[in-house]
């Protein structure tokens, strides 16, 4: 009895701390659920009511509450700190009845949790299963037997991605995709602590891994339209890309450089990621058609030149 009533005390505070997240949250997407009184009150020592009461509200704001609003809220807000992670995290593992939304989210938490822990520049050998589920322990529980199978597979991807020279290997790999289908067959397995570790591994190196290419694609992309401005071209065809035949250079720019901003926020093989892989093919190309043409044009003069001087 004791330690139900302490396990009890302990959950009271963390909804006392997440009840003021949870109503921001609510804010920040108009889901019009009212805060909870019962939480909002200075009550230190709750009864059964209470505890019932905030069971209730919970309920329903996990229910209104979706993976893209924790993710962009997560990514945004200052209220999202470690602890606030970490209540979250304990919260949604409680639940009995785990959806898929539910598993989303605690997929996305348990990396958020890693990349918060992990201390700045740590190399990637240094993350290992281990050391990640120390970081962990402390709000999905300690590790008893072995690691699940899929772990394998898990790592392979690891290695397959950092492997991948661009974003357009990245897509073309499918690694998320394929990641999605292990989570979605380990059922119920995957809410243990060592899945919950292997899978934030994973979803943390893929994530670093992900970033670096996208910084990279950005980089080449912004350095072929300086080139392409050098030699005097001034638009492009992004028809591929969903953009005009005639797509001015300071508008391409424009587009990557807010990309730049809105990418920090975002980890998905979205649409916009999807564009940018189409706009620097379409800038190679633009850049390799110019040379071409250049290579033509000097060609073509050295051959004047060449039949003038036996000419004369």
């Amino acid at each position: 009895m004791a330690k139900a009533e302490i396990g009890t005390a302990a959950r009271w505070q963390a909804w006392r701390r997440l009840h003021p997240v949870y109503c921001a949250l609510a804010r920040e997407f108009v889901l019009e659920i009212p805060p909870c009184e019962d939480l909002a009150a200075v009550i230190e020592i709750p009864s059964a009511e209470n505890v019932t009461e905030a069971e209730r509200w919970f309920a329903a704001m996990d229910g209104r509450i979706h993976i893209h609003h924790l993710r962009h809220f997560a990514q945004t807000s200052p209220l999202m700190s470690e602890e606030a992670i970490r209540d979250f995290l304990s919260h949604s593992l409680s639940n009995p009845h785990k959806s898929a939304d539910d598993r989303d989210k605690v997929d996305f938490l348990v990396v958020q949790l890693v990349a918060m822990r992990l201390p700045p520049r740590t190399a990637g050998p240094e993350i290992t299963a281990e050391s990640v589920m120390k970081l962990l322990e402390p709000a999905v529980g300690s590790a008893d037997g072995e690691a699940p199978k899929f772990v394998d597979e898990l790592e392979s991807m690891i290695a397959e991605m950092n492997g991948a020279k661009s974003l357009n290997a990245f897509f073309t790999s499918r690694i998320l995709e394929r990641s999605r289908e292990i989570k979605q067959s380990s059922g119920d397995d995957f809410f243990q602590p060592w899945a919950l570790a292997a899978f934030a591994r994973f979803g943390y190196l893929i994530r670093r891994r992900f970033f670096q290419l996208m910084q990279q694609d950005l980089n080449a992309t912004l350095d072929g339209l300086r080139e392409l401005e050098a030699r005097g071209i001034a638009t492009i065809d992004c028809r591929k890309a969903q953009f005009s035949s005639e797509e001015p250079l300071p508008r391409i720019r424009m587009i990557c450089q807010s990309w730049r901003v809105m990418f920090q926020a975002e980890y998905s093989s979205g649409q916009p990621l999807c564009l940018l892989v189409d706009l620097k093919t379409a800038i190679e190309q633009a850049l390799m058609q110019n040379r071409g043409s250049q290579a033509s044009k000097l060609a073509a003069a050295s051959a004047v030149g060449a039949g003038g001087g036996v000419h004369r």
